[in-house]
């Protein structure tokens, strides 16, 4: 697996989300031994890159990779986040960037994941109501402490981003970025490169749309899950999408490829300032998106998929915690 800088930390140039072993997809947290083997196999892959949230579960995912990690923690790059619960009110779940809540998060995550650090620590989302120059200033004292080694943050808007990395330096921003997600190319992605940010793409595979799972919206509504609520989904949006999943098919046909490596790819060739994290907690999908690493898309592979139009529909049913 190639190695790529986010900022000056350096990482495997795919990491592994492991948000949907415990949380939101269906089948979350019904095979702990399973995913567990995944994050080792990752380790085996050269995939070091581990990423996880206080959020997720909430608290299990941290748990589960605790688990994986123990006894070869040194030889992983953990990355949580914190801010979307609130511990000073309860434990509820709502944005939350207040030094008070930072504090009460970081030791329950260093709890869970069995470490005296993390190595890459994320707000998870902007809190509008506390300054990010107050947020960022609480976590860079952490960073002196030896609690975090490096500060990100996720979703933020450029004008927070430029604030916060005047704040103390921002290591990387992680947001959703993939073939039906380019909204980063038009503001944030120039602004990251200007300051020296790295990039973390979240659902790189557009929710598993983009590896080919799903042709009928049916799928989801039996699994209950939650994606059957997403807007990208929704009956008239998901048809529509379709178009892009055909062209991402098309272009992997081509290439004896499956369409979830064409994706990551893609997203790959974007930049070796870009590091996505495709989420699975199966092995075999795990070896399927490692593959991307060494697939080698043409010019005009690329100038095909970077052409296809946006996707229809919003990614969340609520966007206003997004871009602040």
């Amino acid at each position: 697996m190639n190695r790529i800088s986010l900022g000056d930390l350096e990482v495997s140039r795919l990491g592994l989300g492991c948000m949907g072993m415990s949380f939101a997809y269906a089948g979350a947290g019904s095979d702990d031994d399973e995913s567990v083997r995944t994050i080792h196999h990752a380790l085996e892959l050269g995939i070091d890159f581990i990423d996880t949230a206080e959020v997720y579960g909430p608290y299990t995912n941290e748990e589960l990779v605790g688990r994986a990690i123990a006894g070869r923690r040194d030889e992983f790059v953990i990355a949580s986040k914190f801010g979307s619960i609130s511990h000073p009110n309860g434990g509820k779940r709502r944005i939350d960037g207040s030094p008070q809540n930072l504090r009460a998060a970081i030791e329950g995550s260093l709890e869970r994941l069995g470490t005296d650090h993390v190595d890459l620590y994320y707000q998870h989302r902007v809190d509008p109501a506390i300054p990010i120059e107050e947020t960022v200033g609480a976590m860079a004292e952490l960073v002196e402490e030896g609690k975090i080694r490096h500060i990100g943050l996720s979703e933020a808007g450029a004008e927070t981003i430029r604030r916060a990395h005047a704040t103390h330096p921002i290591t990387a921003l992680q947001s959703e970025y993939s073939l039906w997600t380019r909204d980063p190319e038009v503001e944030v992605l120039p602004l990251v490169r200007e300051l020296g940010i790295g990039f973390v793409a979240y659902s790189p595979l557009g929710r598993g749309f983009l590896a080919g799972r799903f042709r009928d919206r049916g799928t989801l509504e039996a699994e209950g899950d939650f994606r059957a609520s997403n807007p990208r989904f929704a009956e008239g949006n998901f048809e529509d999408n379709l178009r892009i999943l055909d062209e991402v098919e098309a272009v992997a046909a081509e290439l004896d490829a499956t369409p979830a490596q064409v994706a990551i790819a893609w997203l790959l060739a974007q930049g070796d300032d870009i590091a996505p994290i495709p989420g699975t907690k199966r092995v075999e999908r795990l070896d399927e998106n490692a593959g991307a690493d060494s697939l080698v898309l043409s010019a005009a592979q690329l100038d095909r998929l970077s052409s296809i139009g946006p996707a229809a529909g919003d990614r969340y049913a609520d966007m206003s915690s997004i871009g602040r």
